[in-house]
């Protein structure tokens, strides 16, 4: 049968210095990263917006470089005083999330904002309570968790999101412990997808962030996720983000994912040249 719900495939970001001559042509004038990855996938998660809530400008600008793609939808991570904050943000805070988002609802380009707890959070009382107060700060948008701690692999955590309309990210990361385990659970308004990889060594231990998603999905790895994929597109439209991001390896592996799943992916002629033998 026909998927129910759209499935957008792509990155997270697309501002990275290595992926110079490797992803994007080595030397072009006026370049722009996002326009040129809106011709190969029809959404990208916004990254940068977690680490600080960008101005308004900046989603007005990402609109318009997009615009060759009619069917490019954003998401985006929520700004991590959210989620890693024992403070909830001020009401400043709050209303500066809401006019960056803005420019992006106006547009009709805005597929999810995602609240991205860390491995120290978990299930309990004060954890439901953290969700419910972003539910009710953000009420008109499209709001999907991510959490990576085994305490929340629990049908009460499950449907006290989908009672508050919250969206569950299932994720794919190395399993350490009591991390999360893989899913294609659907709750809320919308389905999400995101792939980490899975390099144990560097996940808790790394020097520099990038070196915990330096990791290439096999084809026998992600073959058991386009059967989730489906899974999660059968109740609702559904982002797939690959965050593996070192040397363009999220970009390797969501063509195979697109491909995976039917759609048409061309590969970008640089990528082409580093990882040809995966094409």
């Amino acid at each position: 049968m026909p998927d129910a719900g759209e499935i957008r495939v792509g990155p997270a970001g697309w501002s990275y210095d290595d992926w110079k001559g490797t992803v994007y042509p080595e030397a072009v004038r006026r370049f722009d990263p996002l326009g040129y990855l809106a011709g190969f996938f029809d959404t990208i998660e916004v990254n940068s917006s977690f680490y600080r809530i960008p101005p308004p400008g900046h989603a007005r600008s990402w609109v318009g470089r997009v615009s060759g793609n009619e069917r490019f939808w954003f998401t985006t991570k929520l700004y991590r005083g959210f989620t890693h904050n024992a403070t909830f943000p001020s009401t400043e805070e709050i209303e500066a999330c809401h006019a960056y988002l803005a420019p992006l609802l106006d547009a009709g380009r805005l597929g999810a904002v995602l609240a991205q707890f860390p491995w120290s959070f978990r299930d309990g009382p004060d954890a439901r309570h953290r969700i419910s107060a972003i539910r009710d700060a953000f009420p008109d948008v499209p709001l999907a968790v991510e959490i990576r701690h085994g305490s929340f692999a629990n049908d009460e955590f499950f449907s006290f999101l989908d009672d508050n309309g919250v969206g569950f990210a299932n994720i794919d990361q190395p399993i350490i412990g009591d991390s999360f385990r893989p899913t294609s659970i659907v709750t809320g308004p919308v389905g999400y997808v995101r792939f980490h990889g899975r390099n144990r060594e560097k996940w808790f231990d790394h020097d520099e962030a990038w070196e915990r998603y330096d990791y290439i999905y096999t084809a026998d790895e992600l073959a058991p996720w386009i059967d989730r994929i489906r899974a999660v597109a059968a109740k609702k439209d559904v982002y797939v983000v690959t965050n593996n991001h070192f040397r363009g390896q999220a970009i390797v592996n969501a063509v195979e994912l697109k491909r995976g799943l039917g759609q048409d992916a061309p590969v970008p002629p640089t990528l082409s040249m580093h990882y040809g033998d995966r094409f």
